[in-house]
This record gives C-alpha cells, structure tokens and sequence, in this order.
C-alpha cells in the first residue's frame, strides 16, 4: 500500500543502511539501555518467536536465550550482517524482507519488536497489527518494547509535515555528516493501549525507567466465541 510516507520510509532505510556500523553505539553508552535489555528475561517468551526489525541483534541473543526458535527478520543487508555474526546459532534463522510488505509463512508463540514500533507510520498501524495477528498462534502474545514519550527530548523533531497523512518524523545524523529523516512517534501507554483496543487488542503497557514503554498484547477473541 503506498502512502505520502513512502519517501520518509525509504530515507529511513537508507539510514540504517549507512549507519549499521554506529547502530549499536547507543547500547554501549547508555546504562538505561543496558538495563533494559535484561527486561526479555521477566517477559512471557513462548516456545517459537519471531522478530520483527531485529537490526543487529541486540535483542535476538535475549530472545534465543529464552525460546525454542527465534525467526529474525529486518529489512536491511547491513544489520543483518552484525546480527548474524552476534547471534550465531542452529536455532536462529535471519530472514532480509522489507517490514511492510513481507507476509509470515507461519504462525508464532511471540511476536517481539524492539525500538520498531515508534518507526511504523500512524497510516500503517492497522495494518500493521493484522500481520502481527496472522502470525500469532491461538494463545500467542505480541511483545514490545520502545521508547516512550520521555525519550523526545533526545531526538531532533521536524516540526513541517510533508502532507496531511504524513507521520512524525526526526532527524538523525552519522559519524561522515549525512543526515536523515526517519519516522518517529513517541507512544504513550494509555493512548496506544486506547488504539490497540479499537483495532481489537487486549493490551498492557507500562513505562520502564520513566522513559521506555514495554507492552503485551493479545488479540480479543471474537464477539460472542467461546
């Protein structure tokens, strides 16, 4: 489905391309997302999991450390490179496939996105979350973690919007001086638990160090169903 965010979409891409060899930089700085990572270790983790946008695989050696299967999939040659090489085991398959447009082949225990969430743009959500329902097994849970509002401050926020359809968007900037746009929207629980409901979801999301959002949701059984 194309959108007015297609442009934004692709420059984000570029981004993480160009920048797969600072991605991690922030996870070596950072003692908050240090601490975080260890938060896989108090979540429901089912038998068979797949990562959506698992970028370098920060978050797969958490996830294979917990389950059966970890299926990792991201969009970008360069970060599944590293994650390749961080997160090398029988039990872990990495899948190169654009977020959008790529389709399961099967159903999953958990379905884990780390920092991807606040990257899908507000016109894609709904569809978003119905790939995620279709790749969940009767019972499973959809799992995330990202940054929450607190963490804006951080970021370079474009204040112009490119059309009326248009997401949020941010700033980054690499080591050689390029720079980026990328989408960025900042959750806030009760608001996203409210959209997720409306689009049939069972959710509940708490903040993490006053900064993070860590949620879990399920899909509603349909009206009337045992």
């Amino acid at each position: 489905m194309g959108s007015g965010d297609d442009a934004l979409l692709a420059e984000q891409m570029a981004y993480y391309r160009a920048g797969a060899a600072e991605y991690d930089r922030p996870y070596a700085q950072r003692q908050d997302l240090q601490d975080l990572l260890t938060v896989t270790a108090d979540l429901p983790i089912g038998e068979d999991v797949l990562e959506l946008a698992c970028g370098t695989g920060q978050w797969t050696t958490m996830l294979a450390a917990r389950a059966r299967s970890v299926t990792a999939v991201d969009a970008a040659a360069e970060t599944l490179a590293i994650a390749r090489s961080r997160a090398a085991s029988p039990h872990v398959r990495f899948i190169q496939a654009d977020m959008f447009g790529w389709q399961p082949p099967r159903r999953y225990d958990t379905v884990f996105f780390g920092f991807w969430l606040s990257h899908v743009p507000p016109v894609r959500l709904s569809d978003f979350w119905s790939t995620i329902a279709a790749a969940l097994a009767p019972g499973g849970k959809a799992i995330f973690i990202d940054d929450g509002p607190a963490e804006a401050a951080r970021e370079e926020i474009l204040s112009e919007r490119f059309s009326e359809r248009s997401a949020p968007a941010a700033v980054r900037r690499l080591d050689d001086g390029s720079r980026y746009r990328i989408v960025k929207v900042f959750h806030d629980p009760r608001t996203l638990t409210d959209d997720l409901t409306a689009l049939g979801w069972s959710a509940h999301i708490r903040t993490v160090a006053g900064k993070f959002i860590v949620g879990i949701a399920e899909p509603r059984p349909p009206h009337g169903s045992a």
